[in-house]
């Protein structure tokens, strides 16, 4: 099914790459072609490894291709809660996640990835509906200030913002994409590099062999390169990531408001939008997050309902609802990515906990170097 973000023309006139035709062989195979997927393949490719890659539909037609296009520095929680958590290693990752902004803005075609900046608001846009709403939106104030200097403690720019969004920090180094097109420009670049298979659902993954519904791949090295439903796929890691379901819709062209991409209320909200005055608008997994813990991906009246409100108060005024879309992404406890090694020569990576479109290349390479060269990761993954 199409979706707001397939409309660009990059998406809705993408030829296909062909199922796996049987059994193959090659140095190495990687399961998922979303950004951590394609990432995999081209670090593979360039240690002159031959690689196939399989993906279950699609190219980027599940999370990778599905999320709000944000690429933001750094992981899940914001850096003065990392750090807390995880020592300086945060702010480690913090820096290759920039790093691989710059690596994309070189890499990807012109105007693909646009530098915007992001903003993180206090609450969302618009007044308190209410002393409930006023209140958390103080409390976060708070917080926004103490990720702030977080970041000018380790020389990460970051400005001030009190503008007509509301209240809130803006980070300049931040950027926006069509998460569709940049994962099917990559794949491009990559088919004649790599055997790349869409819709080629893998059924068991084992060392040495990915048992797929078209064929099996035998290769010494795997990458398993998949967030939502990583728990299914690799029941080994059930405890360890869990799957939810994010919501997102697309509205019709409004007026131009968001300049950069924006998220609020602790980061549950989000919209970026395009240039077409589209909003492509998520959130609200934890107003209802009983229900969201699900490998479902169809969207529910009640999610949709308030991010359509969301998007109202992003807007300024009434929306007009185009496309809804739901799709899985994996979650850890501690927000820590997965990068770890899970039968002889496997190694897989996921649970992102929403962050996949920058953090998800880094996990990819780092998952190379340890299936290949046997280095162990860095410790702001889990390994």
């Amino acid at each position: 099914m199409a979706v707001g973000w397939d409309a660009a023309a990059v998406v809705a006139q993408w030829p296909g790459l062909p199922p796996l035709a049987g059994d193959t062989s090659a140095d190495a195979c990687v399961v998922g072609l979303g950004a951590s997927g394609l990432a995999a393949v081209e670090a593979l490719c360039g240690r002159g490894l031959s690689v196939v890659g399989v993906d279950a539909g699609r190219v980027a037609a599940g999370a990778a291709g599905r999320n709000g296009g944000f690429l933001l520095g750094g992981p899940e929680p914001p850096l003065h809660d990392a750090v807390a958590a995880w020592g300086p290693t945060a702010v480690e990752l913090y820096r290759e996640t920039l790093a691989e902004i710059d690596t994309l803005e070189a890499t990807l075609p012109p105007g693909v990835l646009r530098r915007t900046g992001s903003l993180r608001l206090a609450g969302l846009p618009g007044p308190a509906v209410d002393d409930v709403e006023e209140a958390a939106r103080e409390r976060e104030a708070v917080d926004c200030a103490a990720h702030a200097a977080a970041l000018r403690e380790h020389g990460i720019a970051v400005e001030t913002y009190d503008g007509d969004l509301g209240c809130g920090i803006f980070l300049p180094d931040d950027a926006a994409v069509n998460p569709a097109v940049r994962a099917l420009s990559i794949a491009a670049r990559l088919e004649h590099r790599a055997a790349l298979h869409e819709h080629t659902p893998v059924l068991r993954v084992e060392a040495g062999t990915v048992t797929t519904t078209r064929g099996v791949v035998r290769a010494p090295v795997i990458i398993v390169a998949v967030d939502g439903r990583l728990d299914q796929l690799l029941p080994q890691l059930a405890g360890r990531v869990r799957t939810a379901r994010l919501q997102m819709l697309a509205t019709a062209p409004t007026a131009p408001r968001l300049d950069c991409p924006v998220y609020g209320r602790w980061g549950y909200d989000y919209a970026q939008q395009g240039a077409d005055g589209r909003l492509y608008v998520g959130g609200g997994r934890d107003l209802f997050a009983d229900a969201e813990w699900t490998h479902a991906t169809d969207p529910t009246p009640q999610v949709q309902e308030w991010i359509e409100r969301v998007a109202a108060r992003m807007a300024g005024g009434p929306v007009a609802v185009q496309d809804r879309w739901a799709a899985s992404v994996g979650f850890t406890d501690d927000a820590r990515a997965l990068c770890v090694r899970v039968d002889d020569g496997v190694v897989a990576i996921g649970g992102y906990s929403g962050t996949g479109n920058l953090v998800g290349p880094v996990a990819a390479r780092a998952a190379v170097a340890y299936a290949t060269d046997g280095t162990v990761p860095p410790p702001y993954f889990e390994s």
